[in-house]
């Protein structure tokens, strides 16, 4: 997919994600070794963008399992279409079982969920596991067995196995730990806030029409409330947020007053608006 480093930045940023050189260098070797890609980081730093960004450079499809308390394994891998089962079985009263049963247990009633449709078929893929760490610990066991060997086994109709490897995303906010088994087998990477230059770029890239020193002094000020002790920081997908905001009042300077007007774009909880508004020196950042 990637021929070098270089290269994995370059047709990122084409796609507009601007990679930092450790998220290149490490989505260059997930491509090379193919191994799984564990993206750690707090929310909004861009883990998910990583992986569209990826599959948008590769002419790949994106196929997105998006994991949350109570997904199991019907919900990720496959389950059988009841209804058109029944409607296949009423319609074949004078069949025996046995026929009716190789029948309505085919493809025809097959209904392939994210990792299942991932590790089927020829064409190019990556999959996108988001939010791992929300998800149960059985859900776990059953990416293990999907990660490892890129098969599945269907009762039913056998054992599938990939043709054609998709490239594989894992997120995590690290709400809980994963398992040491499931990390053995993913290279790693966490996506921090970025440095105020690359922040800057993106800035730049994302909202072209702010001018140069208002885009610094957004920047210079989120990070200033990212040194805050916050319920939550602002994150890379905020300052994007507000720096439109900025453009859209047609702000032209950050000053206290458009401060404490548009602090409510980049903190969501009102305590945390509160404290950013008594302590955030403007003169200072």
């Amino acid at each position: 997919m990637f021929t070098s480093v270089d290269d994995v930045s370059a047709r990122l940023a084409e796609t507009g994600y601007l990679a930092s050189p450790a998220v290149a260098t490490t989505v260059f070797l997930a491509d090379r070794l193919g191994k799984p890609l564990l993206v750690e980081g707090p929310a909004g730093v861009g883990k998910t963008e990583l992986a569209k960004a990826v599959a948008q450079v590769a002419g790949a499809r994106l196929v997105r399992l998006q994991c949350y308390e109570g997904v199991d394994e019907s919900r990720a891998l496959y389950e059988w279409n009841h209804a058109k089962q029944l409607l296949r079985i009423t319609a074949g009263r004078d069949e025996t079982w046995d026929e009716t049963r190789t029948d309505i247990f085919s493809e025809e009633f097959l209904l392939a969920r994210p990792l299942l449709t991932a590790i089927r078929g020829d064409d190019p893929k990556v999959l996108l596991i988001d939010e791992t760490d929300k998800a149960d610990v059985e859900v776990e066991g059953l990416l293990l067995e999907v990660l490892s060997d890129f098969q599945v086994t269907v009762p039913e109709l056998g054992t599938i196995a990939a043709t054609s490897r998709p490239f594989v995303v894992l997120t995590s906010n690290a709400s809980r730990e994963l398992s040491e088994a499931l990390r053995r087998r993913c290279l790693f990477l966490h996506i921090g806030f970025p440095d105020e230059e690359l922040e800057r770029r993106i800035v730049r890239l994302k909202v072209p029409g702010l001018d140069e020193a208002l885009t610094e002094s957004v920047v210079r000020v989120v990070g200033a409330l990212r040194e805050m002790d916050l319920r939550k920081v602002p994150s890379v997908a905020e300052t994007i947020d507000w720096a439109r905001t900025l453009l859209a009042l047609g702000a032209g300077t950050l000053d206290e007053s458009v401060v404490q007007d548009t602090l409510g774009v980049i903190l969501k909880h009102q305590d945390d608006v509160l404290k950013a508004a008594a302590k955030l020196d403007l003169g200072a950042v």
